[in-house]
């Protein structure tokens, strides 16, 4: 039975008593379903026709205005060739608040944006790093990172509490982190995870950009098969999106002092480690900043986000961008796990977009006005 299993993200993880989502073909649902009866596995159907809600979600392209950047749309999903005009617009738009620049080249050769968010006031300021959309079908990630841009450039005159954020840190965004897969989901297989380099002696192309990194790699949670979602590379840093991103934060590791990464789905706010059960040194600062964005995020629609270090609260994984933060220094990692827990999965309609953004900015306002709190 071919299976692609979206929760957890591979097979090790699977275990008597948990959750497991996996979308299976049709004509292969028709002997998966009286299998897992006769094994007594309970299970629900939650979306019965995936293809017609893939359609629902990137079939009414052609009736949205695409050229007016005056009137992006935040409520909607964007090709990655919109998020990258849109960025170029800012850029161009907004000189006093942002600069647009490339750390580097994908594997198929795309420019790796960034937006430096924030007032040039002194010449050295503490800064955060965010990105989205490590992985290509968690298209939330993406749409969260512009909504944050778009929310610090809206409220930056009228709310003090963005103001002292902009004045007094930079935010370094990537909205889209691996723009080979990113693309790859929009044009040929929306649940495409991975990256899309190839591999000489498999059929099967890209590597997990989130355990590609110098942290305990290719250890527990990570798969050395090429065709595996979990594929930890064939080195670390393999992946020239992973390597150039590692080279930038190593760069301005004395400056950067907080790392959020977005991914979906799970509504989980993770901190270190991921590759073992330990507790960080800062763990009492660290954990809370957690529960105190946890309860900022549920005050706007009561959704109750699980917190706590990544390898109790989701699972051990290795080789994650969080943990190489961590250990490179930078004292607050984060991964956020976006909504929903699996009924729409990686499909989270585009009317969820915005209360998904607007509970996460609580959060996200939540942990940067921590950082500028000294926290003993």
């Amino acid at each position: 039975l071919q299976v692609d299993l979206w929760q957890p993200s591979s097979p090790f993880y699977i275990a008597e008593g948990t959750v497991t989502d996996v979308r299976v073909p049709w004509n292969t649902s028709r002997s998966l379903l009286p299998y897992l009866q006769q094994a007594n596995i309970q299970y629900t159907v939650l979306i019965s026709d995936l293809q017609k809600a893939i359609e629902n979600q990137t079939g009414s392209r052609s009736r949205r205005n695409r050229r007016s950047l005056s009137e992006y749309n935040y409520e909607a999903y964007h090709s990655l060739e919109e998020i990258q005009d849109w960025m170029h617009h800012l850029n161009e738009t907004h000189s006093d608040l942002v600069h647009m620049f490339s750390v580097g080249k994908s594997y198929e050769g795309r420019p790796l944006f960034v937006l430096k968010l924030g007032k040039r006031s002194r010449p050295y300021k503490k800064a955060v790093w965010m990105d989205c959309g490590i992985h290509a079908r968690e298209w939330i990630g993406p749409a969260f990172c512009q909504w944050f841009v778009k929310e610090a450039l809206q409220t930056y005159q009228t709310d003090p509490a963005m103001r002292k954020m902009l004045t007094q840190l930079y935010f370094y965004i990537m909205p889209v982190f691996n723009v080979d897969g990113y693309h790859f989901s929009w044009t040929n297989d929306r649940f495409w995870r991975k990256t899309r380099s190839k591999n000489t002696r498999f059929p099967c192309h890209g590597v997990d950009a989130n355990r590609n990194w110098k942290v305990k790699w290719c250890d527990e949670g990570a798969s050395f098969h090429p065709c595996d979602d979990t594929y930890c590379g064939p080195f670390p840093e393999s992946e020239p999106e992973v390597k150039a991103v590692a080279h930038f934060l190593r760069k301005h590791r004395k400056q950067i002092k907080a790392y959020l990464s977005f991914h979906a789905y799970a509504q989980m706010l993770l901190y270190p480690y991921s590759y073992k059960y330990a507790t960080i040194p800062n763990f009492s600062c660290v954990e809370l900043a957690a529960y105190n964005a946890v309860n900022a995020l549920q005050s706007a629609y009561g959704v109750r986000y699980r917190y706590g270090p990544a390898s109790s609260t989701l699972y051990v994984s290795s080789g994650s961008s969080m943990d190489w933060a961590y250990k490179n220094g930078i004292p607050y990692a984060f991964a956020f796990e976006l909504r929903d827990t699996g009924h729409y999965g990686f499909l989270l309609p585009e009317t969820l977009i915005k209360p998904t953004c607007t509970e996460t900015m609580l959060a996200v306002k939540n942990i940067t006005l921590h950082l500028l709190k000294k926290c003993h």
